[in-house]
């Protein structure tokens, strides 16, 4: 964000009174809508209650971000605590955002790992969007794996919304493809509607979960994942406006291993 705004409040912990009911956060405002934690710099500009548990002690975070976010300070996001980047690519099998390739080379540049995502269109196959998506997104070693963000759209040039089967089958082409040419197996990003309508989740993949009230293994149970997108009403120093914000799985050793194995070479 343009301004600096001091941290006005600490992460207050409530219990629910019923013996083995989930874990509730409260998050108080304090004004600024800084929440504190491992990476006191970040915080929410619309803090509220989390059941099972908050994203905050995590120790490693990142962003993912759109035109929206507009002109962006990356060295200024990364000594923040900003530790990693999904920009947004492609769309269906013919729109780029038009942002992208300032932000790939800008979050290059201030050395902060990143990666792109496509956004999945139900009017066009797995295979198209694929090709396309090959098409805008370098092949560049030290990048991040490529994502799939596969949800429900409201799109009004395609309102379908396949069966579970056809989903499955195009998705894993779209996921084939990417891995065969980047030579890393693509993350997929996903809601908790999608998610529990399709049965996504039995794609062999690693999972980026959005889930902003409460903490993935209540919301997905039994599922695992990599990332979680824990809100969209995100501050950064450094990105005007709200901004998506996420976390690793694991601590700040996990995360330097991980990239060891997952960079594309």
């Amino acid at each position: 964000m343009s301004r600096i705004v001091t941290i006005l409040s600490a992460v207050a912990v409530l219990l629910l009174a019923a013996c083995g009911a989930p874990r509730t956060v409260v998050v108080p405002n304090g004004g600024g809508g800084w929440v504190g934690g491992t990476v006191p710099q970040l915080g929410d500009n619309a803090p509220h209650q989390w059941v099972g548990g908050h994203p905050y002690d995590n120790q490693v975070h990142g962003i993912d971000i759109s035109r929206w976010q507009g002109i962006i300070d990356w060295d200024r996001a990364r000594t923040s605590g900003i530790s990693f980047a999904f920009l947004k690519a492609t769309e269906g099998a013919d729109h780029v955002d038009p942002e992208f390739r300032r932000y790939w080379r800008e979050a290059g540049n201030a050395r902060i790992p990143r990666g792109a995502y496509h956004y999945y269109y139900f009017c066009r196959s797995g295979a198209e969007q694929a090709a396309w998506y090959i098409r805008n997104v370098p092949r560049e070693p030290g990048s991040l794996p490529p994502v799939l963000d596969i949800e429900w759209t409201n799109s009004k040039t395609c309102p379908r919304r396949p069966g579970s089967a056809e989903i499955l089958r195009e998705a894993s082409n779209f996921i084939a493809i990417l891995e065969s040419y980047y030579g890393q197996r693509p993350i997929i990003y996903t809601t908790v509607d999608f998610y529990r309508d399709t049965g996504i989740g039995r794609l062999n993949a690693e999972f980026w979960l959005r889930s902003v009230a409460g903490h993935p293994r209540l919301v997905y149970p039994g599922q695992r994942w990599t990332f979680w997108q824990y809100t969209g009403t995100g501050s950064v120093p450094g990105i005007r406006g709200n901004v998506d914000l996420n976390t690793f799985a694991g601590n700040a050793n996990d995360w330097r291993a991980w990239l060891n194995r997952r960079l594309i070479r």
